[in-house]
Formats: C-alpha cells, structure tokens, sequence
C-alpha cells in the first residue's frame, strides 16, 4: 500500500489530537458586563423617536379627524341654539318629527 494515514488532527473533545499548546491564557469580560449600561440613553431617545415616527399614521390622522370633529360639532351646537339657528333647530327638528311620524305609519 503506498502512503500512510498521517497525523490525525480531529480527535473527541478534550482529545482533538491537536499539537499541545501552553502558555495561551485568554479569559474575557463581556462589555455588557464591563459596562452595563453604555449606549442606553442614547438608544433610548433614537429608539423611542423611531417607534413614534413609524407609528404616526396609526394614532396621527384618526386624532386629527377626531379632533376636526368635534370642533365642528361645538361650532354647530353653539349656532343651532343662538338667536340666528333657531329657526334652522325648529325646521329641523320638525322635519325629525315628520320623519319619525312617517316611518311608524
């Protein structure tokens, strides 16, 4: 047979068949251990900038529309029961009546 096997490097753990090695110490500390909270305060504004800003359509337009609502609805209130909405209240609520009155005949 020609050749042999050759060194085997890839053994079981513990016993990987490596070449010894000595003298290479590495111990670590992760930097979230280091310093726990680096970075938190910053993030913490962008974060809470960026969530809102991608949120602005959801609670944004149905505030505004809301809002725009009932400042009309105010508006409305305080004209139908001034001296010039009267008639317009009485016309009104009459055509009510009417309909009222129709829709149980």
């Amino acid at each position: 047979m020609a050749g042999g096997i050759g060194k085997k490097y890839m053994g079981w753990w513990g016993n990987m068949g490596g070449p010894v090695q000595k003298g290479i110490i590495t111990y670590s500390l992760s930097p979230r251990a280091q310093n726990p909270l680096a970075g938190a305060l910053h993030s913490a504004i962008f974060n809470t900038y960026r969530r809102c800003s991608q949120q602005i359509l959801y609670f944004g337009v149905p505030l505004i529309v809301g809002y725009t609502i009932y400042v009309w609805a105010i508006k409305r209130n305080e004209f139908l029961y001034s001296k010039a909405g009267q008639k317009e209240l009485k016309v009104g609520f009459l055509l009510l009546l009417t309909y009222l009155y129709l829709a149980r005949v």
